[in-house]
């Protein structure tokens, strides 16, 4: 009977253990996938691609290739003949197969390789393996269908989407990803810093938070039902529960927008807070997360950053302005007519962030107080001009990334509010149950993770930032 207790420690280091300088002449097993092999003659450079990044290997001509498995000590036996010891003080059991000839090793073949690590300041991290071995784990079956180890793929973006698999394994993908990560990490530790709960919410829903007809329909068990458009009634429901909380998770909107803005499947960063005084409080929270965020990638994230040439936004203070004096101020500077007095058109943002980037030096303006015929019949009036809302929208270099505002949280007014619109409350009767038996006054937000990553890297299409985007045309891979 054997019994799991945990994680058992490895043989092999990581590149991690070999930055810290413990293991400067000493022997260490490493494993990863051959990211290039560089044949000088008598020496050649075997590259190999860590989560962590990249690492060079020194192999002379007559260190052995072996096939993994087979039961073969001679390698372990000779570096107990010699005296050395891997990382962690045991000698290692390579446990190798047959010697292969060298030519079989190949561009993204899977290897542990065993050798002595010295300091190179030219390599990739500064430190290199001189090679006393090397196990192969697997091959390609074939050659690959691009070079992902240039280190940018000069392709085009549908070549590249059509063979995400394989050239997310590029360097500069790579890195787009890992900065990705970083937002939402640091979305998550602020928020909870700040007290909120992180919760799932469900992404079958009967209907719609937004509304209309970009919804993809269902037959759920003979039931109609829709893939979420957001999860606003959940959160708001678990305001009642936990005062403040928030979600990371892929929402859906089935418009048929063929942009370099749009997606049908997305990430949004959600959260919503309770006991506010204001909508500014949400967009309080909002400024410090980016705040938070934008250290936490100066901090742990600057590699990726230098390899995009990424210089990060400063987001000390970010300007707010009325939807009504944005649209004003664009039309006197920039001599264009205000054409459609209920919305924003992208133009419109684009030039919104122009302004303010020329005028106040801001990559970041919060608009606020959009028309109430334009925002969801659940964000709240302002009292002062009914015809607008408590609302705003963030934009970041001229391009939405957040909506968000304050609520109504009182169940009489919501139920007028929907009546005024012809909605039926009996609809959505579950939903309303919280505003009937107590709510506090809350707002929230909800941003696009690709769309801020997309204007974050300076890339000009959304599907640059997106793993493996879903759009009109695109279901697979």
């Amino acid at each position: 009977m054997e019994f799991m207790k945990g994680i058992q420690r490895k043989e092999t280091v990581e590149l991690a253990d070999l930055l810290s300088g413990d293991y400067t002449g000493k022997t260490v097993s490493l494993n990863g996938a051959v990211h290039t092999i560089r044949d000088m003659g008598e020496v050649s450079f075997v590259i190999l691609r860590k989560a962590e990044g990249l690492v060079q290997c020194v192999r002379e001509r007559s260190v052995p290739v072996y096939r993994a498995g087979g039961g073969c000590a001679a390698a372990t036996q000779e570096a107990a003949d010699e005296g050395r010891e891997i990382a962690d003080g045991r000698l290692e059991n390579t446990d190798n197969g047959p010697e292969i000839p060298s030519t079989e090793l190949k561009e993204e073949s899977t290897v542990t390789v065993m050798g002595i690590v010295s300091l190179e300041p030219r390599a990739p991290q500064g430190v290199e393996i001189r090679l006393t071995e090397i196990k192969v784990l697997s091959t390609p079956a074939e050659v690959l269908p691009i070079a992902v180890s240039k280190w940018k793929l000069n392709t085009s973006l549908e070549t590249k989407l059509a063979l995400r698999p394989i050239t997310l394994r590029n360097p500069m993908e790579r890195a787009k990803f890992r900065i990705q990560e970083g937002i939402v990490r640091g979305f998550r530790d602020f928020l909870h810093s700040q007290h909120f709960t992180e919760i799932r919410t469900p992404k079958i829903v009967a209907r719609g938070a937004e509304g209309g007809s970009n919804v993809f329909r269902l037959d759920y068990f003979n039931k109609k039902a829709e893939l979420g458009q957001s999860p606003q009634f959940y959160k708001q429901t678990m305001v009642g529960v936990y005062d403040r909380v928030f979600e990371a998770a892929p929402v859906f909107r089935a418009e048929k927008h063929n942009t370099t803005r749009h997606l049908n499947e997305y990430t949004s960063l959600d959260f919503e807070m309770g006991y506010i005084d204001g909508f500014e409080d949400v967009m309080a929270m909002e400024t410090a997360m980016l705040q938070y965020v934008m250290k936490l990638l100066s901090e742990e994230y600057e590699k990726e950053l230098l390899m995009l040439n990424v210089t990060l936004p400063d987001v000390s203070k970010i300007p707010a302005v009325t939807f009504k004096r944005a649209k004003e101020l664009v039309s006197e500077k920039y001599s264009r007519p205000i054409r459609n007095p209920y919305d924003l058109e992208p133009e419109e943002e684009n030039l919104i962030g122009r302004y303010f980037k020329e005028e106040f030096g801001s990559d970041f303006v919060f608009v606020t107080h959009y028309p109430s015929k334009k925002r969801p019949f659940y964000a709240m009036d302002d009292p002062r001009d009914p015809k607008y809302t408590l609302s705003f929208d963030l934009l970041f270099r001229g391009l939405e990334i957040t909506t968000g505002g304050q609520r109504i949280h009182d169940y009489d007014a919501i139920i007028k509010k929907m009546e005024a619109r012809g909605m039926d409350p009996e609809e959505l009767a579950s939903y309303l149950m919280i505003f009937k038996y107590g709510m506090p006054p809350h707002g929230g937000l909800g941003i696009g993770l690709e769309r801020l990553t997309m204007r974050l890297l300076n890339e000009q299409n959304v599907r640059e930032t997106t793993m493996f985007p879903r759009d009109v045309t695109r279901l697979e891979p």
